[in-house]
């Protein structure tokens, strides 16, 4: 593990009208590249100054005019060495980086994945990651969820990327095919903690963090159904979960849906589809977000893999053999 120690040297005047304003938010306004957290932790930690004298409370009140200076130090751990993995790369400048990625891919290093993780091959990619925090990474997809992920290049365009995921406003949307046919759309509603027996899952549970999922239907076949869905919140695996919440995993989702339902009549080559289908039926289609530098509204969509074209093709087809209809 590698860690780096990086300084942050930062200065700014008051403005008279901050009059009578908490130290804590003044600065936050001061220098917004950095979230509110990290400067009240630099408050805390004697590393913020205002008139060369050290102050140590966010609840400071200032007058207006004074000099700010911050001079702190921020860890940057990389718990891995750049390796060099293939990257389908949407889209690139020198604030973001968006791609599509593929099954089988973890994200961020961890039990079991010291090594061969996005995180690796965006520190080959992309070198001056190395000095932000997770090398960029903001939001998460599972393993074997395919699709669309940001990441960060700068730290400013970090705390921009945070924000939009605190606020809500960063869109995210998926296509799945669950098991059992969906009537029509709605959202899911419920809390996600982790789970009370199984520690590595996650569950509905009343203690958890808020969680909202929209889905309406893209299509009903015989047996299963594919979905169009939109996450309002980014709780870990919650499409899977709320998904199994309501009756309905998601294909190929083990974990929370147990084995494969197979319907009557079917042939035996869908039969061995539904089987040999390793991995949720997940994909993050589409995502958009406001650029932290330019404030362009920017969206990308990125085409469903072949194991999942081939998925709902085969649906279709058992669909037409067992008298469902094409268009159903």
């Amino acid at each position: 593990m590698n860690q780096q120690v990086k300084s942050i040297s930062l200065s700014g005047e008051i403005p008279l009208e901050a009059f009578n304003t908490r130290l804590d938010q003044c600065i936050a306004q001061l220098f917004p590249d950095y979230s509110r957290s990290k400067l009240k932790e630099w408050i805390l930690a004697g590393s913020v100054s205002v008139d060369e004298n050290v102050i140590d409370t966010p609840r400071h009140k200032v007058k207006g005019g004074e000099l700010i200076t911050i001079n702190a130090h921020q860890q940057v751990q990389v718990n891995h060495t750049a390796e060099d993995i293939e990257l389908d790369v949407v889209y690139e400048d020198s604030e973001i980086l968006v791609l599509n990625k593929p099954a089988g891919l973890v994200v961020h290093p961890g039990a079991g994945n010291q090594s061969g993780t996005l995180l690796n091959a965006l520190l080959a990619h992309a070198p001056e990651l190395e000095h932000i925090p997770r090398a960029g990474i903001v939001h998460r997809l599972d393993k074997e969820t395919t699709g669309l992920m940001v990441v960060a290049k700068t730290l400013a365009a970090q705390t921009h990327l945070v924000a939009q995921l605190q606020a809500r406003s960063m869109g995210r949307e998926y296509e799945a095919v669950v098991m059992g046919k969906l009537i029509a759309g709605g959202s899911v509603d419920e809390n996600i903690g982790r789970h009370p027996t199984k520690r590595t899952l996650m569950a509905v549970t009343s203690s958890g963090k808020p969680a909202v999922t929209h889905y309406r239907v893209k299509k009903k076949f015989r047996a299963h159904t594919y979905l169009r869905l939109k996450l309002e919140t980014g709780r870990t695996h919650q499409i899977r979960v709320h998904m199994a919440y309501i009756k309905h995993p998601l294909v190929g989702d083990i974990q929370y849906g147990g084995r494969a339902r197979l319907p009557k009549h079917a042939s035996e080559s869908f039969v061995s589809m539904l089987r040999e289908f390793k991995r949720q039926a997940l994909h993050a289609i589409q995502l958009s977000l406001v650029h932290p530098t330019t404030g362009e509204t920017m969206v990308w969509q990125a085409p469903l893999p072949e194991d999942f074209s081939s998925l709902l093709a085969a649906l279709n087809e058992d669909g037409i053999e067992n008298g469902f209809g094409e268009n159903a």
